[in-house]
């Protein structure tokens, strides 16, 4: 099986319960950061937030595997970039930890952002210069990401 169609199956694997596992992990993501908060805002001892910080990473990569699971197309649209760029931005803390809260408001403001963001932007792609709901494979067919 090529490596593109296992990130861009045709027609999109579906995953039942999608929508409830999601506001599950969701949730468990928030209290997650919440926790993480006093790391990044106050400094605590490793011990107050280190299980915070294990539940928001557990909970968002499971988000994330579910969405390239389902399809990959998720990498292609903002709402998937978004994810990237957070990732990327809380890794500048590990070399530079006096971007500690900056990084973690930063992060915050852009999930906020592009959780509540219209459908048109938020499945929008730079790549493409349009809202993209499908890809076409190597032989022109279209590939349905069931996302839209």
């Amino acid at each position: 099986m090529a490596a593109s169609s296992l990130l861009f199956p045709s027609p999109s694997r579906r995953v039942p319960g999608k929508r409830y596992l999601n506001i599950a992990l969701r949730s468990l993501h928030l209290v997650g950061v919440a926790g993480l908060a006093g790391h990044f805002l106050y400094q605590l001892p490793t011990a107050q937030w280190l299980g915070f910080l294990w539940l928001g990473f557990g909970a968002g990569l499971a988000m994330v595997l579910i969405e390239l699971y389902c399809d990959g197309i998720w990498l292609l649209q903002l709402r998937g970039q978004a994810i990237m760029l957070k990732v990327l931005l809380l890794g500048l803390v590990l070399p530079w930890p006096a971007l500690l809260a900056p990084v973690f408001v930063l992060a915050i403001l852009i999930s906020g952002f592009f959780a509540h963001a219209p459908g048109h932007l938020r499945y929008y792609s730079i790549y493409h210069g349009r809202v993209v709901k499908a890809l076409r494979d190597a032989n022109g067919a279209i590939k349905d990401s069931g996302q839209l």
